[in-house]
């Protein structure tokens, strides 16, 4: 069996695979990781449907993903959907369900980061928002769409283990915001929703993960100023190093980002992946101690706190699946 690792691309994960006659529903591809994951997708002859919220950017934008279609017989297309409105995630699900079309895959891409606190149309905390329950209440209304036996991948990311989840006070309505915090509330809430999405649609062959792409330079850190970039990779390879001696951490290539995802849709084991948090084309451990490097909290995979997560989503949103 082929060994991936930190260095592996998208390429190098569906080499010598044929993906004609999947279907496979990618968010947020109008830049960065969605796009390279759209293409080397429809590169392999998927069918993939791109949800975003900027149509016009997207057209824009998947230039080299169309292209990739025309020679690898795959296609693309686009949907809108905004994350951080529940009333745009319903339309676009509503509208999905209504074309009844099946997918193979569902790889929940999208994501703000680190962005100042701000509060959705709906009233939420906008990274827990659009990260998690936008996510959240798609991925539910259009669960049966999705073939038995199929995948569904939720972005997760090493940021958290800056934080669990507080279900006591999801939106800041009393804790100071600190926006690093809230992303990482946000990224453990999508690790604990894939546990917990994974125990719900096993029984139909369908088998979720959480994964972490790796560091990479994408339109996600545009709210992120370089002096703060800077002062988080300090820290980052002040532990590493006092842990291990680990070398300088060092961004990946967008197509190495892009890997684990891709691999954990269409490439990897299900059951060896599902409930489970996956990066480097891998699935991984549990961290220890102060570890920022890698390896999953013990928190983002406990199932007690999937279900009550998963519970208090219903009540924000104020719908039951």
């Amino acid at each position: 069996m082929t060994q991936f690792d930190v260095t592996t691309t998208t390429d190098d994960v569906l080499a010598g695979l044929t993906l004609s006659g999947k279907r496979i529903l990618v968010t947020g591809t109008s830049s960065g990781l969605g796009l390279e994951t759209a293409r080397a997708l429809v590169a392999h002859g998927a069918e993939v449907v791109g949800a975003v919220r900027d149509l016009a950017r997207a057209e824009q934008a998947s230039a080299d993903v169309r292209a990739a279609a025309a020679k690898g017989g795959g296609g693309f297309s686009l949907i809108t959907l905004d994350l951080a409105s529940l009333a745009s995630v319903r339309a676009a699900a509503d509208a999905l369900v209504a074309d009844a079309r099946p997918f193979d895959a569902v790889i929940a891409n999208a994501a703000i980061m680190a962005v100042p606190f701000a509060r959705t149309v709906d009233g939420f905390e906008a990274q827990f928002a659009t990260n998690h329950l936008g996510h959240f209440t798609l991925i539910n209304r259009i669960a049966p769409l999705i073939r038995d036996g199929g995948r569904v991948v939720i972005m997760s990311s090493a940021a958290h283990r800056f934080s669990d989840v507080d279900l006591q006070d999801p939106n800041f309505e009393t804790a100071a915001y600190d926006p690093w915090v809230a992303y990482g509330r946000s990224k453990t809430a999508n690790a604990l929703f894939a546990v917990e999405l994974d125990r719900r649609l096993k029984d139909r062959g369908i088998r979720a993960t959480a994964v972490h792409p790796g560091g990479a330079d994408t339109g996600l850190k545009r709210d992120v100023s370089q002096a703060d970039m800077d002062a988080l990779v300090a820290r980052i390879n002040a532990v590493a190093k006092a842990e291990t001696g680990a070398p300088a951490f060092k961004l990946k290539t967008i197509p190495q980002a892009a890997a684990t995802s891709v691999w954990a849709a269409v490439a990897a084991d299900g059951a060896a992946v599902g409930g489970r948090y996956c990066e480097d084309c891998n699935v991984a451990g549990l961290a220890h101690g102060d570890t920022i490097r890698k390896g999953v909290r013990e928190y983002a995979v406990d199932a007690d706190t999937a279900r009550a997560l998963w519970e208090k989503s219903e009540e924000l949103i104020n719908e039951r699946f």
